[in-house]
């Protein structure tokens, strides 16, 4: 069974909506980060995504040149399977329109075979696979920013089981990295 991986950027005071700014996907990142970047998405071979964040994906990556962690050439690359009633054609290599019962889809995703399948940004999409259960793992890029306001990662209300840090990593902007299972005895 394929693990499906939420990654977030998120601030000190937990919110994944950026309304203010704080986040520069081209900014110079360090080395570290690179390496660990690249090693996520040499793990993954399918991006999920909702209908916006596609959509912002779609009229930005594609185009952006000099893209020192290589997010563009992995995004019109990778498998990107996106959430939404409204658009028929993606207009973007590699994706395909989850329109009827995307839950059920994806829980179909992750029985196939192939790598991690990674979530990113889609607030509303990363909700309701939380809500789902369908969430293996967290991975968290937390800035040293509060923010104030703005949706937060988990939905009001659901339970979550205990999580265990797999994974963590600073970098020289103050940036940390941290990644999260399920306790096994506790995911279904």
């Amino acid at each position: 069974m394929r693990t499906l991986a939420v990654t977030q950027n998120i601030t000190l005071d937990g919110s994944i909506e950026m309304l203010d700014d704080w986040f520069d996907p081209t900014a110079d990142p360090d080395p570290d980060y690179q390496a660990l970047n690249a090693r996520q998405d040499r793990d993954a071979d399918a991006c999920l995504l909702g209908r916006q964040t596609f959509e912002d994906f779609r009229g930005f990556w594609p185009h952006h040149a000099d893209d020192a962690l290589g997010v563009s050439d992995y995004l019109n690359s990778v498998q990107k399977y996106v959430v939404s009633t409204t658009i028929s054609d993606p207009a973007w290599q590699n994706s395909t329109v989850l329109s009827t019962d995307p839950i059920e889809q994806i829980r179909s995703l992750k029985q196939q075979q192939g790598k991690n399948i990674v979530c990113t940004g889609s607030i509303q999409l990363t909700h309701a696979l939380i809500s789902a259960g369908l969430v293996d793992e967290y991975r968290l890029f937390t800035y040293p920013v509060v923010q104030g306001r703005g949706r937060r990662l988990f939905p009001t209300g659901v339970q979550m089981p205990k999580l265990r840090l797999i994974e963590s990593q600073s970098f020289r902007d103050g940036v940390v990295f941290a990644a999260y299972r399920h306790d096994q005895k506790d995911h279904q």
